[in-house]
């Protein structure tokens, strides 16, 4: 299995080239990562947990005009290629499709570890300083507002409603950021979640600071 990481590595690689700096390969590299070290504290198929990891984004449905099934398709034919069982490429597919945050409401209630793992390890990627990065990186990149003192989050979003938002990038801190150390499922998942979302705090109170020239 480890000359296939390492093929899913490259192919990664290879594929997300160009990609929104948020979404990149980077990105991945760093939930793969994450999801690592997550996976040593608990027991799980570590080979699903890594694979599933490198293959989270290799389509997300944001840029490829909100089509959910394609992430699917290519991840089953590049694991087919590499000759990876039918059981684990079942597996791989089950985290793909119910990682996300917009997702949730339709994931099963009952989750495999190795999901759990790699949704952790994702949301992670997405608070603390790189999570903000990330945020203003591609608030800039849908050229959104970077805020708006008349305009409020909106909160409980629908998934269609979500998926559409162009609201500000601060708002969006709001409408998910500080939301997901709650969402956490594994206790080193919690740990380092803390650490990420009370930065983010200070980062507000400085920002709303600055912004008002305080």
């Amino acid at each position: 299995m480890k000359s296939t990481i390492s093929n899913t590595v490259e192919f990664v690689k290879e594929k997300l080239e160009g990609a929104e700096a948020g979404h990149d390969w980077y990105h991945i590299e760093r939930v793969w990562k994450l999801s690592k070290k997550i996976a040593d504290a608990e027991n799980c198929n570590h080979d699903v947990v890594e694979l599933s990891a490198l293959l989270h984004d290799i389509a997300d449905p944001k840029f490829h005009d909100g089509d959910e099934t394609l992430a699917l398709k290519i991840s089953r034919e590049f694991l087919e290629s590499q000759q990876v069982s039918e059981d684990i490429i079942e597996q791989v597919l089950f985290v793909i499709k119910n990682i996300s945050f917009k997702n949730r409401g339709e994931a099963p209630s009952e989750l495999p570890i190795e999901l759990k793992i790699v949704q952790d390890a994702d949301r992670i990627d997405a608070i603390g300083a790189i999570g903000i990065g990330r945020t203003f990186n591609f608030g800039g990149f849908k050229n959104n507002p970077m805020y708006d003192p008349e305009v409020q989050p909106s909160l409980n979003m629908s998934k269609e409603e979500y998926k559409k938002s162009n609201g500000t990038t601060i708002n969006h801190f709001y409408e998910k950021l500080l939301l997901l150390k709650d969402l956490m499922n594994t206790e080193k998942g919690r740990e380092i979640a803390q650490q990420r979302h009370d930065f983010m705090l200070t980062f507000l109170d400085q920002f709303y600071k600055e912004w008002n020239v305080d």
